[in-house]
């Protein structure tokens, strides 16, 4: 699954990786394929719609929710958009067919509503997260799932522009650990470095310890970001 240019955000983790030096396998996970929970520091789960997804969450179930559940308590990042943040969840009830069972790596549940939630959003961090800088998330979301936050998450943030999680509580996004999920295509990470380095940061943390990245020149992605900004404003 990888709607809307989800993949951008693999390149991105990547290019700010080699910038600093820092050697990056990607490996792309198929159906059926068993993965090693010992192995990937960080998972990437891109957006798709309900018909990739009931594909996607049967395998999940067969193949891959033991090891992943078990990646998750070994400290690996979990990072997902729209319908991988779905299915990260413990379920995603569609408007037809039978519910889609997740992971449950965020205590999230999504059902289908009735109102397609679309444009340029801005999402003012979680304050606990702690970034070392710019506190707005900026992308744009297309979902109709509704999505809601059990008290064993928190939101990854609260929506300043958009609709975000649910259109009707304000929070955009949660987490739970070093598992994160949230609406916002783009896609994310290239608008966002100071998010994208602190994912990076954790994604090393378990085999190296606590490491402060190497600062680089963000001038044109910076730009972007208050672009995307005034964008989201004038829109709404």
């Amino acid at each position: 699954m990888s709607t809307y240019g989800d993949r951008g955000n693999v390149l991105t983790i990547w290019q700010r990786c080699r910038w600093r030096g820092i050697e990056v396998e990607v490996k792309e996970i198929d159906l059926k394929e068993k993965i090693n929970p010992a192995e990937i520091d960080f998972y990437f789960f891109g957006g798709g719609q309900d018909q990739a997804q009931k594909i996607v969450s049967s395998d999940l179930q067969r193949y891959k929710k033991d090891d992943l559940r078990k990646a998750a308590r070994l400290g690996a990042v979990f990072f997902a958009i729209c319908g991988g943040y779905q299915l990260l969840g413990h379920y995603y009830r569609p408007a037809l067919g039978d519910e889609l069972t997740g992971l449950g790596l965020l205590d999230v549940v999504t059902v289908a509503g009735n109102q397609r939630m679309i444009g340029n959003i801005v999402v003012e961090l979680n304050e606990k997260l702690k970034l070392n800088k710019e506190n707005l998330l900026v992308g744009f979301e297309n979902h109709s799932g509704r999505t809601y936050i059990g008290k064993r998450a928190a939101a990854l943030g609260k929506v300043v522009v958009g609709y975000g999680n649910n259109g009707e509580d304000r929070t955009e996004g949660a987490y739970q650990g070093n598992v994160f999920g949230c609406y916002l295509h783009g896609p994310i990470l290239p608008k966002n470095p100071n998010f994208t380095d602190f994912l990076i940061e954790k994604a090393l943390f378990r085999r190296f310890g606590k490491i402060q990245l190497t600062k680089l020149d963000n001038d044109l992605e910076d730009k972007a970001h208050e672009v995307a900004i005034e964008r989201a404003r004038e829109s709404r």
